[in-house]
């Protein structure tokens, strides 16, 4: 009678055991699902976002509903100037949960290594651009990855193509996570008229660099990028250092050589309007070994260096600027060196800064 309530005892939880594994396998493919629904969102915002909008919007106007168009029409040119003045931040937007799924779809991290004064005003330089600047992103527009915790007291604002401020939709949804236009216009209001513990992030490289990326390749465009030194020393705003390791490793791309037909197009894009088209592949949407616009799930870590104290100089010469561009090169590269073999690449790796 014993033995047989023991075994009976054993077999029922055998049973159990095999309903918690099938709990937590479900559990586990559910999390995974939504961490690629996250990720598809935002690559489908990035990509279609504001033609899609706008487009929408026309549709709307020739319909019954045209008062609503015309209604947010109405409060787009009232509110024209926002994005140029700080824009609308949303804190409800940046800890929205699908940020998290996001960041561990990857997974990616945010490194700090010094802290970071109230009283004074930031530059951070993002390196490298990648195809879709995936960390910039997830660490300064989100709370995802903790930049409010690891740097209290600091706004970081991540300015991108001021283009996409025109489009409707669009710009609030940026906005809403403190996303600014990158022109000159913006960044001197945040840095004159917003107060003090600001950080705009700058994509130093842009489109250019974002020609370059492939997996394994570590360059930056940066030898002749010295317009944020300029802003930085104009309004006394320290340059801090901003290396992303994995940034370029989690999409596939065609490479044209310069003087290429292919390298040709991209460049007039880039003059005329602002980016640079690239032909880039990552997984599918229902498997890893299929070709899509999901990034590969490989990790992003993002390391934000030193400070670098630059005084205010109201018309700084072009000596001055060369002078502390070069201290914010050797910067990052000493930042690079630093963290690399941390991070998966050997000591041998050279960062190349063009």
């Amino acid at each position: 009678m014993h033995s047989y309530g023991s075994a009976n005892r054993g077999t029922g939880s055998n049973i159990l055991s095999a309903l918690q594994d099938l709990f937590w396998l479900s559990k586990s493919k559910v999390e995974k699902q939504l961490q690629i629904i996250s990720v598809l969102q935002w690559v489908l915002t990035f990509l279609i976002m504001g033609v899609a909008c706008t487009l929408i919007l026309m549709y709307i106007l020739c319909t019954d509903c045209w008062v609503i168009a015309a209604l947010y029409l109405a409060w787009l040119v009232f509110d024209w100037n926002t994005p140029k003045k700080g824009g609308r931040r949303s804190q409800w937007v940046r800890n929205w949960t699908i940020w998290r799924y996001f960041r561990d779809y990857f997974p990616i991290r945010l490194v700090k290594t010094h802290n970071l004064l109230t009283t004074r005003n930031y530059i951070f330089g993002y390196h490298p651009h990648g195809i879709m600047g995936l960390g910039a992103f997830c660490n300064f527009s989100t709370e995802a990855t903790g930049v409010g915790q690891k740097f209290p007291g600091i706004r970081p604002y991540l300015a991108t193509l001021a283009g996409n401020f025109r489009m409707p939709i669009l710009r609030d949804y940026l906005m809403s996570g403190g996303i600014c236009p990158v022109n000159r216009d913006s960044i001197d209001y945040i840095l004159s008229k917003n107060g003090s513990g600001n950080a705009i992030i700058i994509v130093v490289g842009g489109a250019a660099e974002s020609l370059n990326c492939t997996p394994g390749k570590n360059s930056v465009t940066l030898r002749h990028r010295k317009g944020f030194v300029k802003l930085a020393l104009r309004h006394g705003a320290d340059l801090v250092p901003v290396y992303s390791f994995g940034e370029n490793e989690v999409y596939e791309q065609v490479i044209f050589e310069e003087g290429s037909w292919g390298r040709w197009v991209q460049k007039k894009f880039q003059k005329h309007i602002g980016f640079a088209p690239c032909i880039f592949h990552g997984r599918g949407l229902f498997s890893s070994n299929s070709w899509g616009l999901l990034p590969y799930s490989k990790p992003i870590t993002t390391v934000v260096g030193e400070p670098i104290t630059i005084p205010k100089i109201d018309n700084p010469s072009q000596r001055e600027v060369d002078f502390y561009h070069s201290i914010y090169v050797d910067s990052l590269i000493k930042l690079f060196d630093k963290y690399k073999s941390k991070f998966g690449l050997p000591e041998t790796e050279v960062l190349e800064v063009n």
